[in-house]
């Protein structure tokens, strides 16, 4: 499984245009992806335009999949949110150990 940690920082201005597009963009990647077992949005507590995305993937077939989303099209519309880069950090799921936690279905 593939997991993603994502820090964006926000224009305080745009703010709104951010979740909008993004909410689209994590809804949509749990209801259609069946590749997709999380997609959470967080906020940082001490700075409200910081965000932060947990996702997580089957494999690189499924997160390729989700980028080929049309939900995933919404967020990258709304790039210009953004104040300064995507910090991406790949990570490797522990535990739940069980692939059934993340994929009940």
């Amino acid at each position: 499984m593939i997991a993603i940690w994502v820090k964006v920082k926000v224009k305080p201005g745009l703010r709104q245009r951010f979740l909008d597009a993004i909410e689209v963009d994590a809804l949509g990647s749990e209801g259609d992806e069946p590749g997709c077992a999380r997609f959470n949005v967080l906020q940082d507590v001490g700075n409200e335009n910081v965000y932060y995305f947990y996702e997580v993937y089957a494999d690189d077939a499924a997160l390729a999949a989700h980028r080929a989303a049309p939900h995933y099209a919404v967020w990258r519309a709304a790039a210009d949110t953004l104040d300064g880069p995507i910090e991406r950090i790949d990570c490797r799921t522990v535990f739940p150990a069980d692939p059934k936690y993340w994929f009940p279905k």
